[in-house]
């Protein structure tokens, strides 16, 4: 093969290991939330790049086979290619025809290595990391062809990892079913600061979000003195008047107890006093839960949400009510950076 020819057939060797190494990742790294978006504006590339998270174990192997035989191109064809180029000349500057061989092998190799590591390999991955979404969906469509025509290697060589990784108890799983725990999402976040892919103010903000829902909520009780409450005999009118005075629109019933502790809502007591209803304060009333002040917020949060409640009572470790403590403070918490 010429020199010429052969320095084509690198170049497109190269790039189409490029193409295979930034498709994997930037399926990898794509937000679908935004690629769902492109696509329902009727963005075929972006459906395609979703099609390909959707099977994403099929999708990395159709990567990888790419990838592979880019990478064995390059070693059948490119370094015998510029190996025999070199030869000659090696060979004129009076070393002896096998030691110019082996020279020039070596030389080859180094040449064709360094272009397969920066061009088509991390050029390509720093540009889908960066761009994941964008990179996304320029390759999708093209990808999405290669794996179809693949369909029935990739099927099979997926299977035969499945069956090896099941033979040693591993059990595979889609993407889907892959969830990420606080830790490796920490490492993630600070990681990525350590390459310069976000800012240390980004990573407080990530930092911050995972640490919240794991926070205990003592420093969110509202003290038993500022909790604002009517009795339970409380009449409609009387339940409003409270409410505008305080400026709270839920209220505690006095003196229900940790156990049958119960809370009212103004809009109730506006909706009894325009149909004349003569209730009062307990029959407008929900029961709330009680919550250990030592209760991550995360785990308080889904207590609340089970109890359909907005407010709880925060217990202290000697069984006594510390305070209360509000849906509105928790979710502030998971979603601001203090």
């Amino acid at each position: 093969m010429s020199l010429a020819l052969g320095a084509l057939v690198t170049v497109a060797l190269l790039i189409g290991n490029g193409f295979f190494v930034a498709t994997e990742f930037a399926l990898v790294a794509a937000r679908r939330p935004r690629l769902e978006q492109t696509a329902a504006r009727g963005g075929r590339a972006a459906g395609a790049a979703i099609a390909g998270i959707d099977e994403l174990s099929l999708t990395l192997a159709g990567a990888q086979l790419g990838i592979t035989m880019c990478s064995l191109g390059l070693g059948l064809v490119s370094e015998p290619v510029f190996a025999a180029t070199l030869t000659p000349p090696i060979h004129a500057l009076g070393l002896p025809e096998g030691a110019a061989h082996a020279a020039a092998f070596v030389l080859a190799l180094a040449f064709v290595t360094f272009l397969h590591m920066v061009v088509g390999e991390m050029a390509p991955k720093s540009w889908a990391i960066t761009y994941p979404e964008r990179s996304a969906t320029v390759l999708a469509l093209p990808f999405r062809a290669f794996v179809t025509a693949a369909r029935p290697v990739l099927a099979l060589l997926n299977g035969s990892t499945n069956l090896m990784l099941r033979a040693i108890g591993v059990q595979p799983a889609w993407s889907q079913e892959v969830a990420r725990t606080p830790e490796q999402l920490r490492s993630i976040a600070e990681e990525s600061r350590r390459l310069g892919l976000i800012e240390d103010t980004e990573l407080t903000l990530l930092t911050t979000a995972l640490d919240a829902p794991r926070a205990p909520l003592s420093g969110l009780v509202v003290p038993v003195a500022e909790i604002v409450s009517v009795s339970a005999s409380a009449t409609p009118q009387e339940i409003i008047d409270t409410a505008a005075r305080t400026g709270r629109l839920r209220m505690m019933l006095r003196g229900s107890g940790r156990r049958a502790a119960r809370m009212v809502h103004v809009r109730d007591a506006y909706l009894a006093r325009a149909r004349g209803l003569d209730t009062t304060a307990r029959a407008l009333s929900h029961p709330v839960p009680a919550i250990p002040v030592g209760t991550p917020v995360g785990e308080a949060v889904a207590t609340l949400k089970a109890h359909h409640s907005h407010l709880a009572l925060a217990v202290a470790s000697d069984g006594g009510i510390a305070g209360m403590i509000t849906l509105d403070d928790l979710l502030t918490t998971l979603v601001t950076v203090r």
